[in-house]
C-alpha cells in the first residue's frame, strides 16, 4: 500500500517538474550551475525509480522542487508557461 502510494506521487510530482522545467527561462547566468543540479536531481529521481529505490526517488524530487522554488523566488529564472 505504501509503496502503491509512493510510486503514485513519484509519478505525479516528475510529471509537474517536467512540465514546470520545460518553460523556465534563465535570467541569472551566474546561477545555471543551480539549474545544472536540479536537471540532476530530476535525473537521479529517475534512476533510484527504475531501481525500485522509490524513497531515494521521491528525495530527490523533493530536493529538485526546492531548487526550482528557489530559483523562482530569488528570480534566477521565471516560468514562460
Amino acid at each position: 500500500m505504501v509503496e502503491e502510494k509512493l510510486k503514485q506521487e513519484i509519478e505525479k510530482w516528475s510529471k509537474k517538474i517536467a512540465e514546470k522545467r520545460r518553460h523556465l527561462q534563465l535570467i541569472d547566468e551566474t546561477k545555471k550551475e543551480h539549474l545544472i543540479n536540479m536537471d540532476a536531481y530530476i535525473a537521479d529521481s529517475k534512476h533510484f525509480e527504475k531501481e525500485g529505490k522509490l524513497i531515494e526517488s521521491f528525495e530527490a524530487l523533493i530536493w529538485s522542487w526546492s531548487i526550482l522554488e528557489i530559483g523562482e523566488k530569488a528570480g534566477w529564472w521565471v516560468n514562460r508557461a
